[in-house]
């Protein structure tokens, strides 16, 4: 016996959440599908999509589908992330082992699986491979889910999932090599502006802020901290990477996006100069944070804004 709570319109699909309880015959009503936003599964919970005309579809099977895209495109942002800095083609040649060249067959290239079965090795050449590829390919299969959770079927899933594709590339990219490719920022600043007509509630207006603050910002930073130092402190690709974000995000996002950033970059800085040593001098890539910012504003950013805000509406805050 169950009971039917029902939330999220769409227009495809209903979304409805069975969660344990009293019977309910009631029917699914449209008019009680009024709540925006989506909070997610609830553990313990059996969740359905409804299509239009009726039938019911487990929701578990399309979360595993969805999940399975996002590691299979995972795959392909390997690829990018190994070619990019190179400078090389992202489509040819094909799939081949980094070290002996040996062409990847397609039972040896399923995401995540085919490094499990072949304990990280080459199959050729039994070279190591890095643990990077399965890494990037849970990554954004999780990314994806996630994604899919929180905004269903929408426009606003898929440009979200074109945008944290480009993160992910962006922050393995940088880690290693501490460079942020133009051919990714640049064409996701046009990109992000572009998709603001067609997002709900996201206003083209206010995606070109996003663009001039976003990179304004920290282009401001980068100019101060060399006038004040003699150094410079902070590369290009972060300012153009700041500014797809204000496109694809918004103004609203970027103060976020900034102090986030600088939080968790400052923890982690100082942690390892503490356990290098004083003296230690460390070029950590700033990227990575302003990506794990830009994450953590889409998923969270609303509720922990609003929670801070709600700090000053304390008694005696």
């Amino acid at each position: 016996m169950v009971s039917t709570v029902t939330y999220i319109p769409k227009n495809e699909y209903i979304f409805a959440l069975i969660l344990p309880g009293k019977p309910s015959a009631a029917p699914v009503r449209r008019d009680a599908l009024e709540i925006a936003g989506c909070s997610g599964i609830l553990s313990g919970a059996s969740v359905i999509i409804i299509h239009p005309e009726g039938s019911v579809t487990s929701l578990l099977s399309i979360l595993i589908v969805v999940f399975l895209f996002g590691a299979i495109v995972g795959s392909f942002l390997n690829v990018c992330i190994s070619r990019l800095p190179r400078r090389e083609s992202v489509v040819f040649p094909a799939s081949h082992c980094p070290q002996c060249g040996g062409a990847i067959a397609w039972y040896d290239n399923i995401p995540i699986l085919s490094y499990i079965l072949l304990r990280g090795r080459c199959r050729s050449c039994r070279g190591k491979i890095s643990f990077q590829y399965p890494l990037v390919e849970l990554v954004n299969g999780l990314l994806t889910l996630s994604l899919f959770r929180t905004f269903g079927p929408t426009p606003a899933f898929l440009v979200l999932f074109v945008f944290c594709c480009a993160l992910v590339v962006i922050t393995f990219i940088d880690l290693e090599h501490q460079i942020i490719p133009d051919v990714i920022s640049i064409p996701g600043i046009v990109v992000g502006f572009l998709c603001s007509f067609v997002i709900p509630g996201h206003s083209w207006l206010n995606s070109l802020i996003g663009i001039i603050a976003g990179g304004g910002s920290l282009l401001l930073v980068a100019y101060g901290y060399q006038w004040l130092t003699g150094k410079e402190g902070m590369g290009g690709g972060d300012i153009k990477l700041l500014a797809m974000m204000g496109a694809f995000l918004g103004w609203h996002s970027i103060p976020f996006i900034i102090f986030s950033a600088s939080l968790l970059g400052s923890v982690i800085g100082i942690s390892l100069m503490v356990a290098r040593g004083r003296d230690a001098k460390l070029a950590i890539p700033f990227g990575p944070f302003l990506a794990f910012g830009a994450i953590l504003y889409i998923f969270y950013g609303n509720r922990i804004i609003t929670w801070y805000l709600s700090l000053g509406a304390l008694p005696g805050g």
